[in-house]
């Protein structure tokens, strides 16, 4: 069986969440992540993506850290967004969390000495020192 393929997206991007079972002229909860992973070419259209992604990336800054953890964090749990990660630029960090479940189960933060998978794509590796240079 061949392995799914992925494409990724950087914002300006709109991501249109399906929370709460609602149909596409429901949606109020759009946002446009840093970067988001699309497994299910079915979600793509001329307007972005109908429905969760496989994984998001934010990158934090001053103005973004408390909506990216708390607010995003929240809504992308709920909307079943697989693998989100959190790149602090100024920590040179990653924080991982994965939903298992219905839940995100965190994974650790992770530094620039690190090489961290991507859990979305089997064998697709992440060496945080050439990141984070």
């Amino acid at each position: 069986m061949r392995e799914k393929e992925c494409e990724v997206f950087f914002a300006p991007f709109d991501v249109r969440l399906l929370v709460d079972n609602k149909h596409d002229d429901d949606i109020n909860n759009v946002v446009q992540p840093d970067l988001s992973i699309v497994c299910d070419q079915e979600k793509l259209d001329d307007k972005g993506c109908n429905g969760s992604p496989d994984m998001i990336i934010e990158i934090l800054s001053p103005s973004s850290v408390k909506l990216d953890r708390w607010k995003k964090y929240h809504l992308y749990e709920k909307a079943g967004i697989k693998e989100y990660w959190l790149v602090d630029p100024v920590n040179d960090s990653v924080e991982i969390h994965l939903l298992v479940g219905d839940q995100y189960k965190f994974q650790g933060v992770f530094t620039k000495d690190d090489t961290i998978s991507v859990n979305i794509i089997t064998g697709l590796k992440v060496d945080l020192n050439q990141i984070f240079v």
